[in-house]
């Protein structure tokens, strides 16, 4: 028989110098891209929010300038979003969507997501999050192609920078080296073009090879430091796509749900996708919720064969109180119209960053409609800009050393918008040492 050690024995943890309890300066909470040896202090902590605002556990309200990370589209605050999920929870709490089970929220999600799509004949594959929607993606174009008896095409093509996420699949196509440093072999069969390069496309051996399942294009770089897609580029990419026969997916994890003024990205830009992305702002991050518009070329070949079985899924894909939220979260978009609130970011913020240029300090202002970053000069360090930025009562995010993002919620205030013009030429102007 195993000898069982006692939890308290001192045998048991004498081997264990490293535990939480010895270094109770790190919290047992080990955070998502930061520093693993960060210890308590360095934390800010968040306990309440409304509108474009957050607070502090200290009292201190901040403006949310980036939408906590890229998605509180609809501002903090809604009880309509927290009504909706609560009578959710007493009706019907949780059951899968495996196989024949079904709830009539998802459906009806879907129902609404496919009303709005940017291309005809969609259905909706529901995920967690982003990262699990690039990865169904992959995927799907994968599979489908395989099922309309093209093994070869297996090829997925991303640009650099990008950012898709941080499962394999996903990390695999993100175009960040430092993201993908250290986690071993990634996913084979995916390359990478320049994000602006339509003739790096064409020479790619495995075009002429005939090996290409699928396209992923974000329409507006978001963490991969804020780049819209020059004139015609995403056409350009709808044109290679139909000439190779590949899959065109669109990443509109940040770029949906009102972001550029349109439900979508694909519709501001004019391009019909074969797969679309979303997650983030479908529920403004009220609860994690993700998936894929999957349009009629994909839907096709895993149809046609009505004994096959689709052997792709997530545990929480078509959650009823995730359902809830999205529907909820999409009748305040629409209702009080703030996709339209993107034009107006464009005018106060995005207008104003561009007054901080001096070709030194802020060496640009990028972006379009709703989202927004400065482009900072060589010996001005972001994180140093967006830490004396919060100092000033406004978060950004820094997107690595040289660059600082803004994509408030569209209910950000005109009033808001000049603070955080203000604020970040002041923030800086201290880190550039012309206090």
């Amino acid at each position: 028989m195993m000898d069982v050690v006692p939890a308290d024995h001192p045998d048991r943890t004498s081997h264990r110098p490293d535990r939480i309890s010895d270094r109770p300066e790190l919290p047992a909470f080990l955070h998502p891209f930061a520093r693993p040896a960060a210890r308590r202090e360095a934390f800010l902590e968040i306990v309440s929010a409304s509108g474009a605002e957050v607070v502090g556990a200290d009292g201190r309200r901040y403006i949310d300038a980036l939408a906590s990370l890229w998605y509180c589209n609809v501002g903090h605050g809604r009880v309509e979003i927290a009504d909706a999920v609560a009578a959710q929870m007493r009706r019907l709490d949780t059951f899968h969507t495996f196989d024949r089970f079904t709830n009539p929220v998802a459906d009806a999600l879907a129902e609404r997501l496919t009303a709005l799509a940017p291309m005809p004949d969609a259905r909706v594959f529901l995920t967690s999050g982003g990262s699990e929607a690039v990865e169904t993606a992959v995927k799907l174009a994968r599979l489908a192609q395989f099922r309309a008896g093209h093994p070869e095409r297996a090829v997925i093509v991303s640009r650099r920078p990008s950012y898709h996420g941080v499962t394999y699949a996903a990390m695999t196509a993100t175009g960040l080296p430092a993201n993908r440093e250290g986690f071993g072999p990634l996913v084979p069969d995916v390359v990478q073009v320049p994000f602006d390069d339509l003739a790096a496309l064409d020479a790619l051996p495995e075009a002429a090879e005939g090996r290409i399942a699928a396209v992923i294009a974000e329409p507006v770089i978001a963490a991969g430091g804020v780049h819209p897609v020059p004139p015609a580029y995403l056409a350009g990419l709808r044109e290679r796509c139909d000439s190779w026969g590949a899959y065109l997916i669109l990443d509109e994890v940040v770029c949906a749900f009102g972001r550029l003024g349109e439900w979508w990205g694909a519709t501001h830009f004019g391009v019909r996708p074969d797969l679309v992305t979303f997650a983030k702002g479908v529920t403004s991050g009220y609860l994690p919720l993700g998936g894929v518009l999957v349009g009629p070329a994909v839907r096709a070949p895993l149809e046609v064969d009505d004994a096959f079985v689709l052997r792709h899924g997530y545990t929480f894909s078509g959650h009823p109180v995730t359902a809830a939220a999205a529907l909820a979260n999409i009748d305040v978009l629409e209702r009080e119209g703030l996709a339209l609130r993107a034009a107006v970011i464009a005018e106060h913020l995005g207008e104003g960053l561009k007054g901080l240029v001096d070709g030194d300090a802020v060496l640009d202002a990028r972006g379009t409609m709703g989202i927004w970053a400065l482009g900072l000069g060589a010996d001005v360090d972001a994180v140093a800009v967006r830490d004396a930025l919060v100092e000033r009562g406004v978060i950004a995010r820094p997107l690595g050393p040289s660059s600082l993002a803004f994509c408030p919620p569209l209910v950000i205030t005109e009033e808001q918008m000049q603070t955080c013009v203000t604020s970040a030429g002041a923030a800086v102007n201290e880190v550039a040492g012309r206090r």
